[in-house]
């Protein structure tokens, strides 16, 4: 799809009622009304009401679900998560876990699934991805492998190419590939976004692009890509979080093309403005502020800048090991070379491989 993979491919009252009359009563009909309702799909939206029918078609940004003589198409970008008849507990659990981002409890229930005894593909493809995705977050987290990781969520993808789950699939494929350093590979999946019909994905689409290439060297580049970010006409919170996030990104680009000091003005008026509790965002703006201070030469401040990164927002996976890796390189330079040996040890400890 989008040539960046290969293609790929009220019965049970009545009984009851009939052997047991006395439960024919309302509170009767009701318990029973409520299990057979439990028996069907269901499709839990971002806001408002569930959705409840039988799945018949599915597609990257969409899922068609009937309910009687009544299809209904409800847009991906409405969905938090659908339940499947059917669904074994280890799934119904293990996509909970995900959900919340509790990645290695995810991952103690979803590899208790039996896949041989699931008798759906819209089940055995929603387990294999929550199944992928944990083990790519935890990968990506230091606490897996990349490479194994990125195996399973390409498998994924090249069989169910029509699934919802496609374009997550394709950011973490993009996530992964910037972890081992492929970055071309990563440009790749990030493009993908950029075919989905959500302005927001575009939009994120841009900005994914943008990071890769300034993790590949090319600031110049990866400057025009957060300047479309910024410049866009956004209707949406997620959309102004994105063009927050394109402006640290710029502040770091005009540090590496030697202007720290307008790096530095535009990241000091973010933090200004900063929500600690969007650790993304907290991490990326002090990075962005210690690559400021680099540039200008103030290898003191840029130490106390990427140590925001390292002591309080270290969950960022990717932020905490670049600033570890800045922290490398800075301590020397105000004469403290016993903690760049401490840094390192923990660079290569929780993020093997990083920036190779």
């Amino acid at each position: 799809m989008f040539g960046l993979f290969p293609a790929c491919h009220q019965k049970l009252i009545a009984p009851t009622l009939r052997r047991f009359p006395i439960l024919c009563s309302a509170s009767a009909l009701m318990l029973f009304c409520s299990v057979a309702s439990a028996q069907q799909d269901r499709i839990y939206l971002l806001t408002g009401s569930p959705v409840s029918g039988k799945i018949v078609e599915m597609k990257p940004d969409s899922v068609t679900i009937e309910s009687g003589s009544k299809k209904q198409s409800v847009s991906v970008e409405q969905i938090q998560r659908i339940l499947y008849e059917g669904d074994p507990a280890p799934l119904t659990k293990g996509r909970e876990f995900a959900l919340d981002g509790q990645w290695e409890e995810a991952l103690e229930e979803l590899r208790r699934i039996d896949f041989d005894s699931l008798n759906r593909d819209y089940i055995k493809a929603d387990a294999l991805y929550y199944l992928a995705e944990s083990e790519s977050k935890l990968a990506l987290m230091g606490r897996g492998n990349t490479a194994e990781a990125a195996k399973k969520m390409l498998a994924f993808v090249r069989a169910n190419s029509q699934n919802i789950h496609f374009y997550a699939a394709a950011k973490i494929l993009g996530d992964l590939a910037v972890a081992m350093g492929i970055y071309d590979q990563a440009l790749n999946y990030y493009g993908a976004l950029a075919k989905a019909p959500s302005v927001d994905l575009k939009i994120e689409s841009v900005y994914l692009t943008g990071l890769a290439k300034l993790r590949q060297g090319k600031a110049a580049d990866a400057q025009a890509d957060f300047d479309k970010v910024i410049g866009a006409s956004v209707q949406s919170t997620a959309a102004a979080r994105m063009q927050t996030l394109a402006k640290a990104g710029r502040a770091v680009t005009l540090s590496q093309q030697g202007n720290g000091a307008e790096g530095l003005k535009l990241v000091d008026s973010l933090i200004e403005e900063l929500n600690p509790a969007d650790s993304e965002m907290a991490s990326r703006i002090y990075n962005a502020q210690g690559a400021s201070y680099e540039a200008t030469g103030d290898s003191q401040s840029a130490v106390i800048a990427y140590l925001h990164t390292h002591l309080m927002f270290s969950g960022q996976a990717d932020a905490h090991a670049e600033a570890l890796t800045k922290l490398v390189q800075l301590w020397p330079k105000i004469g403290k070379p016993e903690r760049a040996a401490d840094a390192r040890e923990e660079l290569q400890q929780r993020y093997p491989g990083w920036g190779k």
